[in-house]
This record gives C-alpha cells, structure tokens and sequence, in this order.
C-alpha cells in the first residue's frame, strides 16, 4: 500500500502589519464622519449612530490582535477601507501566482524536490483572483513544474479537501508528487466598515508538498494516516459576489458581495459538527483524544479553538497542544491551520500524532490525521 507523506511546507507573509489600534482608529474615524453626515436623522431618532469598535473589544471577541495585508494604506484610509491592489495586465504575474511561488519554493526547498519532479499542483483557497486560465496552471509555468493543476474552493476548509484530492492521486499510483498552494487575499472580500467582521482576516499564502513515501528524500516526513471530510449547507457565512451579479443588475458593492455571516450561529452550529468529525475520524484509525499530540486548527476565532479542543482531547490543552497564530495573523481562510502546522511542529517526536483540521463556510470540514516519521 502506498504511504503519502508530507514532506515540506512554506509561508508566505505580506510585509504590512495592522494592529487592532490602527484598524480601530480607521474605523472610528468613518464612524465619526458617518455619524456627522447623518446627524440631524440621528438627533430626529430615525436614524441609528454608527458604535465605535475598540481593540479591547475585538481581542475578547476574537483572540486576534493584529494581522497581515498585502496593503495597509488602502484599509486605513477612512474614505476607502479597503486595499488597493492595481489591476495587473495579462502578461504579468497575477497577485496570487507570486503569492504561490514564495510560499511554494520554500516548501519544494523544505522537501528537497524539484519543481520539474512535481506531477499535480492545486490552488486551493477562499477566492480566486479570475475565474480562467487557473492560477495553478499560472503557477505551474512559474515554477517550472509538469503534469497538471487546478484550482478549487471550499473555502476556509480548501486546504484540507486539496489535501485529500492530492493524497488520493498519490495512493492510487496516478503521480508521485503533488503540491497545494492556497493563497489567500481575505482583505480583499472583508467589509471593513463592519463593526461585528472589520477585524476578522488577514493576507497570507501556504504551501505544502505531499509524496510517495517511497520516492521521499526529507528527513522530517508526516505520513497522512487518513482523510475525512463533511460539508452541510448553511447561508450563516456568505459570499454573493460572482459572475452573474452583473446580469442581474445587482450592485457589485452591495454588502453581501463581500464577507456576512451570523456569527453567534456559525459558532453554535460549528463547534459540534467539528468535535464529531475529529472523534469519528480518530475512532476509525482505533485511537483517540489522548493519543493526540498536537492540534493545528482552523484559525477562525480563538474561542472556537478552545471549545473543539476540549471536546477531542477530554480536557483543556496543554501549553502548545492546541497552538494558536491567529493573534498574529488573523483569520487567513484555508491558510491558518497550515501556518499553525508550518510554524509550531518542533517538537513532535517520531510516532507522534497531530490533526491537521479545517472549517468554514459550506458549512465544511476537513480531517488529515498525521503522524511523524
């Protein structure tokens, strides 16, 4: 039987930082404008005042403190609140493609392959910057690589169903090597003059390499011992923005063409479907909560972390069990639990255990329980 292995990881990191002081100054300095604009109906009573938001407000709410964007100037500018990226022409580089090729070449590097070795390259994140050619097949180019790409979108859970994608290619012979890039641009679809979501994302790209253990020459090596993946609908997290908002007359800066959920429901309905996941997944490979080492979750919300971890390990996590970067970088999508796994797997020894899980909007999950070689 053919063992797929992990075999390097990279990271890309956008040069600009926002804290929450510097989102919550922008904000507060729209709402003071807005309030201003309409205040002869907020005195009349027929119109709301805008709240501020406060960082005290957004780490307890979240466990975020800052996060990293491809443009800061664009979000903290209160007359436009959102990054501004120059449309690039078609004989350029698309924005995610050289996102891709940093994190990518880091991870082939990590692997010790080289890109003409690489059979299948997917592109797995919450939005693609078009709709064709695919920015994998872009990136293939960039790289160098053969065979052929994708891309594919399940949102906050692409990392794990384009991991599952790429491990089953490996196991059924098809190709030997495969490698999953997701880069994402969450600021870019983020509705900044939101009170409840401004703070959420942040910009980020991950790759991964995955092998034929067979074929594999890297010392650390995590062998995929199984997949498990769930969706159910659910419209508690939406995006409308799409191709046919232009002929349907709907306007393209309506709100729900960017990022909307209920935030309070995603939680409650979330949280379970996640825990269950997990448990059936780690009862099907005859182990358990306490055979687990290190948890890399999805980093939507350090609450949601907290609970999920409870319900599969039986009790609170030990220091680094569960680790934690969304302080640091936010909610990157389908990127965050594989920058927790990129940056916080040190210490695991040879036979360890970890869950590599992601989830979101679908709803979807996904399950990759590892093991270190």
């Amino acid at each position: 039987m053919t063992e797929v292995v992990i075999t390097g990881t990279g990271l890309y990191t956008p040069a600009h930082a926002v804290d929450n002081d510097a989102l919550v100054g922008a904000f507060n300095a729209w709402v003071d404008a807005e309030n201003a604009r309409h205040a002869d109906a907020i005195a009349a009573g027929t119109r709301t005042a805008l709240a501020y938001s406060s960082s005290a407000f957004i780490e307890k709410a979240s466990g975020i403190k800052s996060r990293y964007v491809l443009d800061a100037e664009g979000i903290l500018d209160p007359e436009r609140m959102r990054p501004r990226l120059p449309e690039r022409g078609n004989d350029e580089p698309s924005i995610q493609c050289e996102m891709a090729v940093s994190a990518a070449r880091e991870a082939l590097a990590n692997a010790r392959v080289e890109a003409q070795n690489v059979e299948l390259v997917i592109v797995a994140c919450s939005n693609l910057e078009r709709a064709y050619p695919a920015i994998a097949v872009e990136l293939q180019q960039a790289l160098g690589t053969g065979g052929y790409g994708f891309d594919m979108n399940v949102a906050c859970s692409s990392a794990t169903f384009a991991l599952e994608t790429a491990a089953n290619a490996i196991a059924s012979g098809s190709i030997q090597r495969a490698l999953i890039v997701n880069p994402e641009i969450c600021s870019a679809h983020l509705n900044f003059r939101d009170r409840d979501s401004h703070f959420i994302f942040g910009d980020a790209c991950t790759a991964m390499v995955l092998e034929n253990n067979a074929v594999a020459v890297a010392e650390e090596r995590y062998a995929i011992l199984g997949t498990r993946l769930v969706t159910q609908f659910s419209n508690a997290i939406r995006n409308n923005a799409g191709f046919l908002n232009r002929v349907t007359d709907a306007d393209p800066n309506a709100l729900d063409k960017l990022f909307v959920q209920e935030g309070r429901r995603v939680f409650k309905e979330v949280c379970p479907l996640v825990a269950r996941l997990i448990n059936a997944h780690l009862a099907s490979l005859e182990l358990a909560g306490s055979d687990v080492k290190r948890l890399w979750l999805h980093q939507a919300n350090q609450h949601m972390n907290d609970l999920i971890a409870r319900k599969v390990l039986g009790a609170d996590p030990a220091p680094g069990q569960a680790p934690v970067i969304l302080d640091r970088y936010a909610n990157t999508s389908s990127a965050g639990s594989v920058i927790a796994f990129h940056l916080h797997r040190d210490a695991l020894e040879r036979g360890d255990i970890g869950i590599l899980c992601s989830f979101g909007a679908g709803y979807s999950a996904g399950s990759v329980v590892l093991q270190r070689l």
